[in-house]
């Protein structure tokens, strides 16, 4: 290269990164924060959106979409500015429920903060002018045309650091059947065990059903990154016997296209990157899925349990469990079954699964995400050594015979049949297999793409630390240092290459490492560092492999100049 050329090169380059280093301190770090920006009552905690009681009406398993009742709507401002919420608070949960109705308007999990550097916890529920997002569970219960107004023991409830568990009772009579919905949390815990406990004082049987519900406004998911597009999935989703997950896009519940189903246990869910919020009902009973939007226009997904028949003077209990929590798949498998596939690993997860498996079990020894991932990425490399080997042997053979290759087109560049004979002889003679250096990799790719999406899906990698300024895994690299290494390594690796025969096609490859090193960016640091160490180690194999080959005297033995 010209040296002039050169010395302009390395200050607009220079400039250029600083450039990007500084924008994305201007511009590139920005969250959202589901903190409540309107009136806040008990430490913080949302107005309530209380509704009306129609969106509990339930519809029967073979009504049309279009007969269920609006959703959720909402009391009169009034109603919920006159009354406090309950506040509870365990070690890994801070809720508040609304006492008309019981239901949970606002989750925080202290064990996860806002973002890296933050003391505000991370808000999984809440209803503000920004957002809404609330769980809700009611009771059809005969008689009562309302939502219920429980009257609670005491407005604030806090487990104890030597408590194992808690519990909240709201209390309420309705037409003499006393109702006493019971909250039970467990240290440790995101599950919330929901439960209806009535006794029938009247002369006469009763019937009551258990509803629950999960409403969310279509507002952005603020647990999402902004890695060039590549957002997980934001929605709901189901599981039944019959479909063990289902997802169900927010569009399509604001279009009316969800199917009833009615399946024995199960689970409803909404789901976001990292997050998830679900309704388990006991697994043995039969249950009604469904969902549609309510008066503010928000998403519900929601189930209703069976109709249980009270009789006179004889008491009942019906209840489901509520996870507000990450998407740690332990924590999901104990709540339902299925319940793990919220960890959403697409198509190729029966190859992501037995990965997660194998990194998990990799950082209980070296208990650091980041060097975990490394660790993995040697492994997987050395599972698929032996076609990594055979592509790169291809490539340094094209590689050494490639002046032979050419002086053939050069010399039957203008009789393309001849020409493609004379190649294909010389393959022949030279064993040589022109796809040969494109099938292993291809084989290879299915692994590599659900480690990338097993990496992007991962809560563990959360605010994870490996070293130096990486000290979140889980987005960018703030000075963008490891996405530059990772370019060097791709251009490396191409001057390894055989040079393509076409001059556009080599223009092209030779442009890939910039595109590339654009791309990842805004690519979490996690899956980075994946793609470094796998290039690095790439780079190592084919050094050595194409050495061997260059030095090895049968290899071109048969090249004649003419």
């Amino acid at each position: 290269m010209d040296v002039k050329r050169l010395l302009l090169l390395i200050p607009l380059a220079l400039l250029a990164y600083l450039l990007v280093v500084q924008w994305n301190q201007d511009y590139g770090q920005t969250t959202y924060d589901s903190t409540p920006e309107i009136t806040q009552r008990n430490n913080g905690a949302p107005v309530s959106d209380t509704s009306n009681d129609g969106d509990f009406a339930v519809p029967s398993a073979s009504a049309p979409q279009n007969a269920i009742s609006e959703g959720i709507p909402d009391a009169s401002e009034s109603d919920t500015a006159s009354r406090d919420f309950i506040a509870v608070t365990t070690d890994v949960l801070d809720l508040r429920i609304d006492p008309h109705g019981g239901d949970i308007v606002y989750a925080a999990l202290p064990q996860h903060k806002l973002t890296l550097d933050s003391d505000r916890n991370y808000v999984l529920l809440s209803d503000n002018a920004t957002r809404s997002y609330v769980a809700r569970s009611g009771l059809q219960l005969d008689g009562q045309a309302s939502r219920i107004v429980f009257t609670p023991e005491r407005t604030e409830y806090r487990l104890g650091d030597n408590d194992d568990q808690l519990s909240v009772d709201l209390v309420a009579e309705i037409n003499g059947v006393d109702v006493i919905k019971r909250l039970t949390f467990a240290r440790g815990s995101y599950a919330v065990d929901v439960s209806y406990y009535l006794a029938n004082n009247t002369d006469a049987p009763v019937s009551a059903r258990f509803i629950g519900q999960l409403a969310r406004d279509n507002s952005p998911d603020p647990s999402s990154g902004v890695a060039m597009g590549m957002s997980s999935y934001l929605g709901a989703a189901y599981s039944t016997p019959d479909t063990r997950y289902d997802k169900i896009d927010f569009d399509d519940i604001q279009r009316g296209r969800f199917e009833n189903r009615d399946a024995q246990g199960g689970w409803v869910a909404i789901i976001q990157h990292y997050f998830v919020s679900a309704w388990a009902p006991p697994q043995n009973q039969q249950n009604l899925y469904y969902a549609t939007t309510d008066s503010r226009d928000r998403n519900v997904a929601a189930f209703a349990g069976p109709t249980t028949s009270i009789a006179a003077n004889s008491e009942a209990s019906l209840g489901a469990t509520l996870y507000m929590g990450p998407k740690v798949q332990d924590y999901l498998e104990q709540v339902a079954p299925n319940l793990r596939l919220t960890v959403d690993y697409g198509w190729l997860w029966f190859i992501a699964n037995p990965l997660f498996w194998l990194l998990d079990k990799i950082h209980d020894i070296v208990g650091n995400w980041g060097w975990s991932i490394v660790l993995l990425t040697v492994l997987v490399k050395l599972a698929l050594f032996p076609l990594s080997a055979k592509a790169y042997k291809s490539m340094a053979r094209m590689r050494k015979l490639g002046p032979e290759m050419q002086r053939l087109k050069e010399m039957y560049g203008d009789d393309r049949q001849k020409m493609s004979q004379e190649m294909m002889k010389f393959y022949q003679k030279e064993k040589i297999n022109p796809l040969g250096g494109c099938l292993p990799i291809l084989v290879q790719m299915p692994v590599f793409i659900a480690l990338y999406w097993m990496l992007l899906e991962s809560v563990e990698l959360r605010h994870a630390p490996f070293m130096f300024w990486i000290q979140d895994l889980s987005v960018k690299d703030p000075y963008f240092i490891l996405p530059i290494l990772m370019g060097i390594s791709m251009y490396v690796q191409q001057l390894l290459n055989p040079t393509p025969p076409d001059p556009m096609q080599a223009k092209i490859m030779k442009m890939l490492p910039i595109i590339f090193t654009f791309f990842f960016l805004w690519f979490p640091a996690g899956l980075v560092i994946y793609w470094v160490v796998n290039n690095i180690i790439s780079v190592a194999q084919q050094y050595v492999i194409t050495r061997n080959i260059e030095n090895d005297p049968s290899v071109g033995k048969g090249m004649r100049t003419k």
